[in-house]
């Protein structure tokens, strides 16, 4: 029986969605820590080469709660979720929550997870691996420096400045908000997680961490931390460019807005003016006077000044309202 049923706030049954690739070691174990604690799970086997499909096949023999489906051709595992998300909403899920094949999300934490949700605290819960000292002492180094980075950068993009560890697999969702979703900009692949913050931001919906130790085996991680470093920071600068655009000027117009293009005009004006007049006075053997000089740097201090305070704004600005009922 699911938790769900002992929250008198409850938004429905929960499933779990699992995307699985090549997960044949693993996947029955993984299931039989979660059926205990969930109405429904639905396994996506996204076109494996191994047993996957087998013993996908086997867990829903046993249990009717198991749904399956196969991919014919491999979509990656933005894709695979995306199809369990899909499926799930169609069986009547209230909650979708989100699990690797790999065993590193302890079932344990599922009801921990989905609280928020259920509390109508939430739209989307996610794993958090950096709240405690005791669980970055059991992370890889590269993995925690690399994930830091990359937490500061989807903060800026996503204008989800209270969240951390934006990479983390284990994930809720309301079901009401799926159907909200514009697939279109939800990255199939490795970006899947961050892509979706992404496109929960532009919908303004509320993201809350939960804090839930990753357990780490002896598997070797699919996502390379370089492949990381080359193909993430691109996608997310123009999620940042994106995000504010709509935000502040296409859906709205307001203070940051006003900060930001005032500032924007002031520190390119000061530069520009600076550059200008360093050059001419170079070419020319003559120094730039005070007056000449002030110019440049005050319009560049204001602007510079005006651009941190729509940073404030914009970071006191975190979405606080659920968008599903």
């Amino acid at each position: 029986m699911a938790s769900t049923h002992l929250d008198p706030s409850s938004r429905g049954p929960v499933f779990v969605v699992i995307p699985a690739y090549n997960a044949e070691a693993r996947l029955e174990k993984v299931a039989a820590g979660v059926l205990p604690r969930v109405d429904g799970l639905v396994i996506v086997d996204d076109c494996s080469r191994d047993g996957t499909a087998a013993a996908a096949e086997r867990l829903a023999a046993a249990d009717p709660r198991v749904r399956v489906v196969r991919h014919a051709a491999n979509q990656g595992v933005g894709g695979a979720v995306l199809t369990g998300y899909r499926l799930a909403r169609e069986l009547g899920a209230g909650v979708v929550v989100k699990m690797d094949s790999d065993d590193q999300m302890d079932p344990a934490h599922l009801p921990a997870l989905i609280r928020p949700i259920l509390n109508r605290q939430a739209d989307y819960a996610k794993g958090n691996r950096f709240l405690h000292d005791h669980e970055l002492q059991h992370m890889p180094a590269k993995r925690r420096f690399g994930n830091m980075g990359l937490s500061f950068l989807t903060k800026l993009a996503s204008g989800y400045w209270n969240i951390f560890d934006p990479t983390n697999g284990y994930t809720a969702i309301s079901a009401a908000v799926i159907p909200l979703l514009d697939l279109a900009r939800i990255d199939r692949r490795f970006f899947f997680e961050t892509s979706l913050l992404l496109e929960l931001g532009r919908l303004r919906a509320v993201v809350q961490d939960v804090s839930i130790p990753a357990r780490y085996q002896d598997e070797q991680s699919s996502l390379s931390e370089w492949k990381t470093l080359v193909e993430f920071p691109p996608k997310l600068v123009r999620g940042f460019f994106r995000r504010v655009v709509y935000q502040y000027f296409l859906r709205d117009f307001t203070a940051v807005s006003l900060f930001l293009v005032a500032g924007l005009a002031g520190v390119v004006f000061g530069l520009a003016w600076g550059v200008v007049k360093w050059v001419q006075g170079s070419l020319a053997g003559v120094p730039a006077t005070t007056g000449t000089v002030m110019i440049a740097v005050l319009p560049l201090i204001l602007g510079m000044q005006l651009l941190l305070q729509a940073a404030v704004l914009d970071i006191q600005n975190v979405p606080k309202d659920v968008i599903t009922e």
